[in-house]
């Protein structure tokens, strides 16, 4: 099974220009810090908590200057099989198609998954186009009885959690 090393995690931030060396170094840190929380004797990525998955997807994702969606694949302990990008956007948009997103899932041979996009506006709120893209993306891991757990929007000023507030749509 491919699992993902401390390595694998602690990766070049950002393409956010708005950052000098010493506070990527401080970012790749605090980085290296969660990823060591998170990775257990065997090495596998285990996220324990919701806060645990919005924390990382923070760091991963919070502060670009791009659109970006990005899918947590998980087994049935909710070990981390793989994080992956699908699409990187403008500002106000990237492009995801559910048939992609389960793709992913079955070539990881992923039980659940969580999937997670950033707004580089800084809002925290959903538009309709998330709310619908959380429905498709869920009514197709049902059919493939890949459980969708989490759908997480991400800026710098913090996270949204579609499962906390009661949104998830299956």
């Amino acid at each position: 099974m491919n699992t993902l090393k401390i390595n694998d995690i602690v990766t070049p931030f950002s393409t956010n220009d708005d950052y000098n060396e010493d506070e990527r170094a401080v970012i790749q840190s605090a980085i290296g810090i969660l990823a060591n929380k998170l990775v257990n004797q065997d090495e596998a990525y285990h996220l324990t908590t919701t806060q645990a998955s919005k924390d990382f997807l923070q760091l991963k994702i919070g502060t670009s200057s791009r659109e970006i969606f990005a899918v947590l694949l998980l087994n049935n302990e909710h070990r981390v099989i793989a994080y992956e990008e699908l699409s990187v956007g403008t500002v106000g948009a990237a492009t995801v198609y559910p048939r992609e997103v389960a793709k992913l899932a079955l070539t990881h041979n992923a039980s659940a998954m969580i999937i997670a996009h950033n707004h580089p506006s800084g809002t925290l709120e959903s538009s309709n186009a998330d709310d619908a893209i959380t429905q498709r993306i869920g009514i197709a891991c049902e059919m493939l009885d890949i459980r969708l757990l989490d759908h997480v929007i991400v800026s710098l000023r913090g996270t949204m959690s579609y499962n906390e507030q009661g949104k998830m749509p299956i």
